[in-house]
């Protein structure tokens, strides 16, 4: 189902991840949080690049869950090659114990957000 904004042009359904960072240990957050805020600066500049939020979950300290939402895939793979991102993935791996990655569809239907409205 596509989504119409108001006067009729229709809302991408966008392309979507969830990142789950567990960190090795309290400097390893520190450290990491410090390279993520380095990162986002370049990340803010990305026309595509719709969303790129970063949590810490309730009671899990050494946790950053990542939502990522890209206005399609072409433009999630622009972020991947952006310098700035090779540069987080990279330099990450050293402060990581795991890492997950999963990816969305969105149920259109069900949701809502910017450009949505109408």
């Amino acid at each position: 189902m596509t989504r119409q904004r108001e006067g009729g042009s229709p809302v991408p359904s966008g392309y979507a991840l969830v990142v789950r960072f567990t960190l090795r240990d309290t400097a390893a957050a520190q450290q990491f949080d410090d390279l993520v805020g380095q990162t986002a600066a370049g990340i803010r500049t990305e026309p595509g690049t719709l969303v790129y939020a970063v949590h810490t979950p309730v009671d899990e300290p050494l946790v950053r869950v990542f939502y990522e939402l890209y206005a399609d895939q072409a433009a999630f793979q622009a972020h991947e090659d952006e310098a700035h991102t090779k540069h987080f993935l990279m330099a990450r791996e050293q402060f990581l114990e795991r890492t997950e990655v999963t990816f969305l569809h969105e149920q259109a239907d069900l949701s809502k957000r910017p450009g949505s409205e109408g």
